[in-house]
């Protein structure tokens, strides 16, 4: 090629502004991912975020002297296409991380639930201004029947008398032997009145619905902090995560990056103690904390345990444990052999794998095993462990979309994304070698306590065991304090 026609090239101004440009988007996606891995600690293990972000200012350096030097080139686009589609691809998984924390963290400000006045299915009444008289727990939930009174009177101008009865379930009862026109039913309790009434709604007709929406007031600490406290709270029903339900599961996880410990502390669902909040600090089982909102578990743990709460986090199982299926799997080591009512499955002694509906069946269960819902408690521990680990692993990168958008539609959390990395550090800098120690609640059950929740209704509930609590209070501060 001659001088001449080699110079045309170089001095293409077409390409030349394609070259610049190319450079332009190349320089704004790494400025966007130093700043990301630099704000919010991904990849800080052994600081490689920063080596990673002094790598990308050389490389856009490089690239700029090849500007200058060669503007006009078609292997320099070919370069900085190269280029783009690396830093694209990077920042669209950066993108989705952030996000995913963004939703995360939004959906942990508030929780929804739903009051709905009801008739009886063969009623006459088709619409709510037909109804004279309405039943419902005025003394037990109060605000919200009040709620509901005003938006009837806002939207559909009625104004029904309310009468009281002494709980939802005992609502039910009267409406069904007839001493009732219609009453209302709180979406938080459904599931205390269907544990006595299986399938309830169907002998139900809905007549209004009103909606809530409750914000929740949740701490904050330090992503950097050494020790602290988180609340993992497992639901299992269908609708989004931000639904109020009973917590099943109910585990402290206290966490001491220095010393690298991780205490995991379950309270059984059945413990007969003060429920905080909506519960007026009146003893009830453990798991009716769940439907006032996961605040008043947390403030209900905190005031038995005598500790801060700095976190929490909520699964919806149901939802959870479907994300198995895409990881392959995952292997638990079974302490007691027994077979499941639900898929009644058979769990031999030793590593069993689970897919998503075996798991499921493995972290309900409680009937068959000797140590009862103690025992469930330690199993729900674990397939949570082995699905995180998966989770964190090179083989979740297969169905990162898909993922990130189950972890979306089955956990709540008010855990920032600083923090969040900040533990996935610890753990790759410890080489995985953080000692995991857990320790159960025990007590004695009786079916001779009232319950604020259900009044009149004979449960099953736990007494704590003060020796068992004390123990247990006692190793969550020699870990908060490093010992």
């Amino acid at each position: 090629m001659s001088r001449s026609r080699r110079n045309r090239v170089r001095s293409n101004p077409v390409l030349q502004i394609v070259n610049w440009f190319l450079w332009g988007l190349v320089f704004l996606l790494s400025a966007y991912l130093i700043y990301s891995v630099i704000r919010y600690n991904i990849l800080a293990v052994y600081h490689v975020n920063l080596m990673l972000s002094f790598l990308a200012i050389v490389v856009l350096g490089i690239l700029f002297w090849v500007l200058l030097r060669f503007p006009g080139r078609v292997w320099v686009t070919l370069v900085l296409v190269v280029g783009l589609v690396s830093t694209g691809l990077a920042s669209i998984g950066v993108q989705q991380l952030v996000g995913l924390s963004t939703r995360l963290n939004h959906q942990a400000n508030y929780t929804e639930y739903e009051l709905t006045v009801y008739v009886p299915k063969d009623s006459d009444r088709k619409d709510i201004s037909q109804v004279e008289k309405i039943l419902a727990p005025m003394d037990t939930d109060r605000d919200n029947v009040t709620k509901l009174q005003e938006d009837l009177s806002a939207k559909k101008q009625v104004t029904p008398n309310f009468d009281t009865s002494s709980s939802y379930v005992d609502a039910y009862k009267q409406l069904q032997e007839g001493q009732a026109q219609a009453i209302v039913v709180n979406s938080i309790f459904a599931d205390t009145i269907e544990s006595e009434y299986p399938n309830f709604q169907d002998n139900l007709t809905p007549l209004y619905t009103m909606k809530v929406r409750r914000k929740l007031e949740t701490s904050r600490q330090d992503p950097n902090a050494q020790a602290f406290t988180i609340y993992v709270s497992g639901i299992d029903t269908y609708g989004p995560i931000t639904s109020v339900s009973r917590s099943d599961v109910n585990i402290l996880m206290t966490v001491n990056r220095e010393t690298q410990k991780i205490l995991l502390t379950t309270t059984p669902r059945d413990s007969y103690v003060p429920i905080a909040d909506g519960g007026n600090n009146q003893p009830d089982k453990l798991t009716h904390a769940g439907i006032y909102g996961v605040d008043a578990s947390i403030h209900t743990l905190e005031n038995l345990y005598e500790i801060p709460i700095n976190y929490y986090v909520r699964l919806n199982f149901t939802s959870f444990l479907k994300l198995i299926d895409l990881v392959g799997g995952v292997d638990v080591e079974n302490d007691q052999a027994f077979t499941s009512l639900h898929g009644n499955y058979e769990f031999p002694v030793g590593t069993v794998h689970l897919d998503s509906d075996k798991a499921l069946a493995f972290v309900r269960e409680r009937y068959g095993l000797d140590g009862g819902d103690n025992d469930r408690g330690k199993n729900q521990e674990k397939v949570i462990a082995a699905v995180l680990r998966k989770l964190m692993s090179t083989e979740a990168l297969r169905n990162y979309p898909q993922i990130i958008q189950g972890l979306q539609d089955s956990i709540q959390t008010d855990m920032s994304l600083e923090t969040m990395m900040t533990l996935m550090n610890s753990q790759l800098e410890s080489g995985g070698q953080y000692q995991i120690e857990s320790q159960a609640i025990e007590g004695t059950g009786t079916m001779d306590k009232p319950s604020y929740a259900m009044p009149g209704s004979q449960l099953y509930v736990m007494e704590i065991n003060p020796d068992s609590l004390a123990n247990a209070k006692s190793k969550i501060q020699a870990v908060l304090e490093g010992q």
